[in-house]
């Protein structure tokens, strides 16, 4: 689990609960169960017309599995495991399947089986392995705009409820004691808007923008992947392929090959 992640999530519901609590001497002026529906509900259908209803079951496994299970890529346990597995290949070592089989990234698992197979040429092994991961970015890149499209809808949501509100609060206005009801009327059709903008900012977006943030990062590892297999079909020196991957990390995030070399 991305504890960091879930950390943020409960800060987010602290700040609106402090918000709610230091603002009234009524904190239950906060709640209304009518306005949470019509921006819940109302941002679901509106989605779903978006996207199609299955897509919206998508997003929500899409959001458990790369937001609250996700990690960040390791880059450098990557580069690590493309040395070892570089010189079990040229050594043609008896232990490089058990290697491949016990890699816990799938698309290095998965490339490296593709090599061992011997089915395409090594000169087409790299076009296919980056077509893989681009595809890869473009679907995890739609994910997070859909997410990110979705956060236009909760305000929208949040409004209507708002108007709805107002509505019933005018045209009750002429009834005897309308009066005293105004302030507690106008307080329950804005308590709507105050949902959808907290959902929209809070929850939506964010998580569009993490999406999005850790696409680019998965595209990165995987562009180090399928140069690196490139390098170990080639039999590429362990020490010239941490070199040559070191290239797509900054400097602090780059790989110790000494340290490597001597375990």
């Amino acid at each position: 689990m991305n504890i960091l992640v879930v950390i943020s999530f409960i800060l987010a519901a602290i700040v609106v609960g402090w918000a709610a609590l230091s603002s009234t001497d009524n904190p239950k002026s906060f709640l209304d169960l009518h306005g949470l529906v019509i921006v819940i509900a109302g941002t679901v259908v509106a989605t779903s017309i978006s996207f199609q209803l299955d897509r919206v079951f998508l997003m929500l496994k899409v959001f458990w599995n790369r937001t609250i299970l996700g990690k960040k890529p390791d880059y450098v346990t990557v580069i690590k495991d493309l040395m070892k597995l570089a010189d079990a290949y040229r050594n043609e070592s008896a232990e490089l399947q058990a290697m491949v089989d016990s890699q816990k990234d799938l698309f290095l698992k998965e490339a490296m089986k593709l090599l061992l197979d011997e089915v395409v040429e090594t000169s087409q092994l790299g076009k296919i392995l980056k077509a893989r991961a681009e595809t890869i970015f473009e679907r995890y890149n739609d994910d997070a705009a859909r997410f990110k499209s979705m956060g236009k809808y909760p305000p929208a949501m949040g409004l209507m409820g708002a108007v709805i509100g107002m509505i019933a609060l005018l045209g009750g206005l002429g009834k005897p004691g309308a009066e005293k009801t105004i302030g507690p009327s106008m307080s329950i059709a804005l308590v709507a808007t105050f949902y959808g903008i907290a959902f929209a900012n809070l929850i939506v977006i964010p998580i569009g923008e993490n999406l999005s943030e850790t696409s680019k990062e998965i595209h990165r590892k995987n562009t180090i992947v399928v140069e690196g297999i490139k390098l170990v079909a080639a039999k590429t020196n362990p020490i010239v392929l941490a070199e040559e991957l070191n290239s797509y990390l900054l400097p602090n995030e780059r790989v110790d090959w000494k340290a490597v070399v001597g375990a």
